[in-house]
Parts: C-alpha cells; structure tokens; sequence
C-alpha cells in the first residue's frame, strides 16, 4: 500500500467512502449492543474521526455536501409524511406551541445572554434567537417507530417551521440593522419574494408533479423528478431570502398527496435518506464538535454550559406547558420535547453568520464579533449536547407510543386484514396491488395474497408459465413498497370457483378484482366472472377500473346508498375508504342520505378525515349531480349491494353502464360490502340488518375499527 493512502486526514475518495460506509454499517450493531440511538453513534462517531479529534477525515465540500442534502432529505420527509389533515385539525395548535417554544427561548435567552454573559443588547437577542430555533434531527426515529402521524408529532413539525421563520427573521433584522440595510424596501422584498416562492413551490410543483408521474412510470426517472424538485424549492427559498431548508419542507407538503406513503417512491425515497443522506448529515455534524474548547479557560466553559442549560431548559418547559395545557400524555410531551430541542445546521448556519459581521475593534486592533468565538465553540457543544438528549427522549417516547398504538395481541384472529387480488391481466396487476397495499389497515397483521387460476381443462402448455409472469409482477410491486405478498396457483373448472375456494379456505376478508383500461363493463352487470364471485364471496369486493396511477388521484367522490349504513359491513367499508385516503393523501367527498352523513360527520369530529358532504338521494339524477361535480383526477367510487339486501335498489344495475359511457376517463372502484349469507343455500340466512346499530354504536364500531391504522 503506497504511504500516502496512510496519511491523516485521507485524501483517497474511495477510502473516505468506505470508512464512512463501515461507520453507517456498524452504527445499527452499537446500537442494538449499547441501547443507544443511532442518531448519537453516527454523531460520536464523526466527532471521534473529524479534524478535532484524531483528525482522520476533513470536513471537506463533499462531506458538507452530503450534509446538506442529509438536512434537506430530514425537512422533505418531514413534510411527506405530515397527516394534512391533522395539519389542519392541529393548525391553532401547532402555531401555540411554536410561539411559545419560539418566546420562551427568547426570553430566557436574552436576559441570561444580557445579565450572565455580559453580552450587548444586539449579541444577546441574537444568541436568544439560536436557542429558540431548532431542526428536525430526530424526526427518523420517529418515522422508523411509525408514530409520524401523532398529534404531538404533527403539531411539532409545524412548530418547527414557525421558529424557524422567526428565528431567522431575528437574525436578518439584527444583523441587518448592524450593517444598515433594514429598511422599508428590506420588508418589501422579503414580502414579495416569499409570497412568489410560496405560489410556485405549493400551486406549480404540485401541477407539474401530477403531469409526469401520470405519464412516466420508471421508477429511477420518477425519484429523479422529485429530488430534482427538492433542489428547485431549497433553492428558490434561499433566494427569496429564507433558509434552504423551509424550501425542503413546502417541496414535502406539495408532494405529500402525490407520493403516497405506501407507494414504492416513498419506499425509494424514504430508503436512499436513511441509508445514505441522512447518516453523512450526522457525521459531518460529529465532525463539528471540537473538544479543545475545554482547555480554553473558563470563559468558554462558561458560555457553553449557560447555553446548554437554555438551550434545554427553555425547550422542555415549552413542551411541558404544551404537554399540560394540550391534555397529552406524558409519552406525546417526550415527542414534543425530543423534537424541539435538537440544534443542528440551521443554528450553526445562524451562528456562522453572525460570527462573520464585524462590527468594530478592540483596543489590539483584533476584530469585535456580533458573536464571538466562545460562542461559535459553545454552539458546536449545544449541538452535540441537544441532540443526545433528544435522541434518548425521543426514541423512548416514539417507542411507548408505538407500543400503545399496536393491536393488542389478544384481539380476535378475524381482525386481520386478509387480501385476496386474483390476476388475469399483466396491464392491471400493479394497480390491483397498489390498491390492495392503500386499503390496508397499516397496524394490521396484514396478509396479502395474489392468485392466479389456470382452467383445469386448458390444454395450454404456457398458462402456467404466464401465470407465473403474473405472480412475479405482483410480488415485485408489493415488495418496492415494503410490502409481503404470498402467491397462489390454483387449477379449477372456474376461476369464480377458485377465487371462492381460496377465500374459504384462507378467511380472506377482502377481495380486489379489476378490469382492463380499455374494456367495457358488460350488460350483464360486470360480466359473469364478477357476478359469480360476488354471489359466491361475502367478503368486502372491490371492482376497479385504473385508468391512472392512484397516487394522482385528488378526490375521491363516494356515492353511498340509502340504508348502507345498516348494513353489517358497513363498518368495515368506511375503515377502508379511510385507508384509501390517508394512504394516498386524497380528499374524500360523500355523497349520502342525511342520516348517513350525520353519522359521518360524527366520526370525522373523533378522527382527522379530510372530508366533504354532499346530500345525495335521488339517484334518477346520478348522472347530473355527479357529471357536475366530477373533475380530471378525480375518482368515482359507488357503494353497491347485492340482490336482496336493505341497500339494494333496481337503478345499481345501471351504474355499470353510466361508467361506460359516461366515466370512461376517471378511475372507477364499485365496492359491495360484507353481506351475511352470501354464499350460502339457506334463504333464511340472507337476512337485513336494519335496525341493528344505533347511531351512536356505529360511529363507534367505527372509530374501534380505525385504531387499527
């Protein structure tokens, strides 16, 4: 080995990717041996090789570089997977909280700056505004916990874009007014540059994001895009004069409906970041801390623990006020705290900025900093000190409310989501498996399984090879999304019979049938295949038609018939068209009688469904009322019934022939819920439930239901 690869710090690129890829591999074996977060091994362990330490690698452009797109990768995520409608449930909220931990900081902050630290009145104000800023470094844990979609999580996140505005707008104005350039046309172009970045980044991106991904289905082109327009957003806000982050997170929340979160793009997305991006942005903060501030006599000490003790003190009773006032529980105040109190890029960013303003000089002709070097090394040590604490707050808190969130172990085995897609056509598999993968309960014991039936009689020596092609297709869309799915290959005299046999046979709950793009729904109700299997199977059936990818569906328009809500599956339906949207980030709008909406406003007042009602009744003009409403993007979905059953009427069998004619260019689902009897010989078992919930019983079998997400 030549002796110049041995020299500290490494200048071999390839040596300085393999050591920091050993790091990332190691990072999970510590954790799991030590019982620390990861988060922390990955920050002492670029503490431990960085220019302060051993001095093993440099902080060079490519470490920064990797950094930064790690913190923009954190603030994108971030905003992906924030619940919209928790958002704007939690809206007054989350604005509480983020003033309040944006002013607490800020007051204790300044006072202690001013009368401990002897600071000046524009230095103490200024290093007030570090502590009431912080970054997201801790969101990962979370999302590995899945606990993303918590309120205090939601409400966290939204905090963190409010203190940072804040806190940056007290760093422009403060060194703004110490250089001169705060005036009138300072606010009018800070105004109007962020009003224009806000308009292209939340009503162009979310245009152009639709368009391709309808028209482009690479997955490698479609990942591209959308870190493309990552880049687009992070730089226009800094251009607008914002930090590059909150550019990162709008570039999220205008994403957040298109990139569902059981999609493979949010799997891709989601893996690139935590395997590559997101560990790089950890070690190179590491690389940050500088142990030599210790033997640089007490004035630095000091600083550091005053800014340690208000960086943390000032965060956790923000969160502790929050916690109380909010009425959340002990594990959610963890969440809140873990997640506010992190420093990171953004206040090493702010501090780097003020420590480069001179504003005078001392008496040796030395320069006289806004902040000076005490507090440029304390920050480094905040950093560090910030996101340990976090890390082991956050994790036990993520990991508490998991556990509460999970099923109980004890509850009944007919609780678990069973899927049965059976597959015919290779053009309509990846659909069928995405809407199977979006319906699912996500806290389910899950399964989910694809079948394929070969005649019995067939004498074709390649069915069984296509039939196969069509498994693997399956498989491989189930699995970029994370997701198992368990082939089956049957032989029966009808497919109606096989898909019977194994919904028998397996107790699945849910069917997923579909239809090619470009074939017609038959006079005869859907065809016979279809009549068999819904007169054969009780189950939940959906009939899909894809005409486009799920994930670029706005709304779905949910026309239910009168007395569905007596219908014994009805529970069970409204479960899954919630899943269909959370999953997806599309808005519901339902169509109903004023009963059933009663009833579904009810449930929307206990959980957060972005929602509309429309009171629907008279289905002789169907075709007015829905023509009307309907849109490009949108879905029709048609709550159906089988013969004989309270929900049923004679003018269903005319909505197959109105998404024909009618409905060709939008996504079509008919779904039949669980109808008791189906199936089976005896008359008497095909009875109605009318009458069988009251209202108040079903929106709380309901709401039982949706705790399983």
């Amino acid at each position: 080995m030549p002796p110049l690869l041995l020299a500290f710090p490494l200048k071999d690129p390839v040596l300085i990717f393999a050591l920091i890829l050993v790091i990332i591999l190691l990072a999970p074996l510590l954790l799991h041996r030590l019982r620390i977060p990861e988060l922390i091994v990955l920050i002492l362990a670029g503490a431990i090789i960085g220019p302060n330490a051993f001095g093993i690698l440099e902080r060079d452009s490519s470490i920064e570089l990797f950094g930064k797109v790690g913190l923009l990768y954190i603030m994108f995520i971030a905003g992906l997977e924030i619940d919209l409608a928790d958002l704007k449930k939690n809206f007054l909220k989350s604005g509480y909280f983020g003033l309040l931990t944006f002013l607490l900081p800020m007051l204790i902050g300044y006072f202690t700056s001013f009368y401990i630290l002897k600071f000046s009145i524009s230095s103490s104000i200024l290093l007030a505004s570090l502590y009431a800023s912080h970054t997201l470094i801790t969101y990962p844990i979370v999302s590995r916990y899945g606990v993303a979609r918590n309120r205090a999580v939601n409400i966290s996140i939204g905090a963190t874009i409010i203190t940072c505005i804040l806190s940056l707008l007290v760093l422009a104005v403060v060194v703004g007014m110490e250089t001169g350039v705060v005036n009138n046309l300072f606010w009018w172009k800070l105004g109007i540059s962020t009003a224009i970045f806000l308009l292209v980044v939340m009503w162009t991106f979310p245009i152009i994001a639709r368009w391709i991904l309808k028209r482009i289905n690479d997955s490698i082109t479609q990942y591209i895009f959308v870190l493309a327009l990552v880049f687009a957003a992070s730089f226009l806000a800094d251009f607008a004069g914002l930090e590059d982050v909150i550019g990162a997170f709008f570039a999220g929340l205008a994403l957040n409906r298109l990139i569902p979160n059981t999609s493979a793009l949010m799997n891709r997305i989601e893996f690139v970041g935590n395997a590559l991006f997101i560990p790089f942005f950890l070690i190179g903060v590491g690389m940050l801390v500088d142990y030599r501030i210790f033997t640089d006599g007490w004035e630095a000490i000091k600083v550091a623990i005053v800014m340690c003790v208000v960086a943390v003190g000032s965060k956790y009773i923000a969160a502790f006020i929050t916690e109380k006032t909010l009425g959340y529980s002990r594990d959610e105040g963890r969440l809140l705290f873990g997640l506010s109190n992190s420093q990171a890029a953004a206040t090493l960013a702010a501090v780097m900025v003020a420590y480069n303003v001179i504003i005078g000089h001392e008496a040796d002709g030395s320069p006289l900093r806004l902040l000076n070097d005490e507090v440029l090394n304390g920050a480094v040590i905040m950093i560090l000190v910030t996101c340990t604490i976090s890390s082991f707050v956050t994790q036990k808190g993520a990991r508490n409310v998991a556990l509460a969130e999970i099923t109980d172990e004890n509850e009944e085995e007919d609780e678990t989501d069973r899927i049965l897609i059976p597959v015919s056509n290779t053009e309509t598999v990846e659909e069928l498996v995405n809407l199977g993968v979006t319906i699912k309960s996500a806290h389910s014991k899950g399964i989910m399984k694809v079948l394929s039936i070969i005649r019995s009689e067939s004498n074709d020596p390649t069915a069984e090879r296509r039939s196969q092609r069509l498994l693997d297709k399956a498989i491989k869309t189930a699995s970029a999304s994370d997701n198992k799915m368990e082939p089956l290959i049957r032989y029966d005299s009808e497919i109606s019979n096989g898909i019977k046999n194994v919904v028998r046979q397996y107790k699945m709950t849910d069917v997923v049938l579909g239809l090619h793009k470009e074939s017609e729904i038959t006079d005869t109700f859907l065809g016979n295949l279809t009549e068999n299997v819904l007169a054969k199977c009780a189950t939940t059936t959906f009939v899909y038609r894809p005409v486009q990818p799920l994930s670029t569906i706005k709304r779905y328009l949910v026309v239910l018939p009168l007395n569905a809500e007596v219908e014994i599956g009805f529970p069970y339906l409204v479960e899954r068209l919630w899943n269909l949207t959370q999953n997806t980030g599309s808005k519901i709008v339902f169509y109903g009688s004023k009963s059933m909406i009663t009833i579904l406003k009810e449930i929307r007042k206990r959980h957060s469904i972005d929602a509309e009602f429309v009171e629907f009744t008279n289905w002789h003009d169907f075709l007015t009322i829905i023509s009307h409403d309907l849109r490009e993007n949108d879905a029709l979905a048609v709550v159906m019934s089988r013969r004989k059953y309270s929900s049923y009427f004679k003018s269903m069998m005319l909505i197959p022939k109105y998404m024909n004619e009618y409905y060709n260019g939008n996504n079509c689902l008919l779904i039949y819920p669980i109808q008791t009897g189906v199936g089976d010989d005896e008359n008497e078992n095909n009875f109605s439930l009318l009458g069988y919930y009251e209202e108040s019983d079903l929106a709380s079998e309901i709401g039982r239901l949706f705790k399983r997400r």
